[in-house]
């Protein structure tokens, strides 16, 4: 397997089924277990990768296994090429223009907004923190000109807002010079 086509995700609010979930997902389907780990406040999460059909089926399988326990849950086909590089904090942002943000409470929610602002708008995702050191919320944030920053957070509120997931999400259309070092 040489590609990841699409990933996915299952967040579960114990760590015990979490571990089970994670070990019945690669079993069922030749996927990569991109990460498998505890995050706040002792939930589990479990993300996979590889060709479309297998993802889906694990993430299938996982949400089977977890039960009562899954918190959310996600697949998305054809990732964006923008949505690893914000998870690893590797994204190489040149010049902050404005800000945008999505704050979700669960990892899923803010992956799924991350990818869908990228693919809706001409934004880049600068930074998607996985919950670690949040109580279990996650974020997203994304820069461009102002309309393209409007229209990522806007396109990320939507696909995840009838979820229950969304906390909170701004634009700032002229961050100040310090703001700006801070997030680069």
């Amino acid at each position: 397997m040489n590609k990841v086509e699409a990933i996915g995700l299952v967040e579960l609010n114990s760590i015990a089924s979490g571990i089970r979930t994670a070990d019945e997902m690669v079993k069922v389907a030749p996927v990569i277990l991109i990460a498998a780990m505890t995050i706040c406040p002792g939930k589990y999460i479990s993300l996979v990768g590889g060709e479309v059909s297998a993802v889906e089926s694990s993430v299938k399988r996982g949400k089977e296994v977890g039960g009562e326990w899954v918190v959310d849950s996600l697949f998305i086909p054809n990732i964006h090429s923008d949505v690893f590089p914000a998870i690893r904090g590797t994204a190489t942002i040149e010049h902050v223009k404005a800000v945008g943000v999505i704050e979700t409470f669960s990892v899923a929610a803010a992956i799924i907004a991350g990818d869908g602002a990228a693919k809706a708008a001409k934004v880049r995702l600068m930074e998607l923190r996985l919950a670690q050191g949040l109580a279990g919320k996650s974020f997203v944030t994304m820069t461009g000109d102002v309309s393209d920053v409007i229209a990522g957070v806007d396109a990320g509120v939507t696909l995840i807002r009838e979820s229950g997931m969304l906390v909170k999400s701004v634009v700032i259309p002229r961050p100040h010079d310090d703001l700006r070092e801070k997030l680069l």
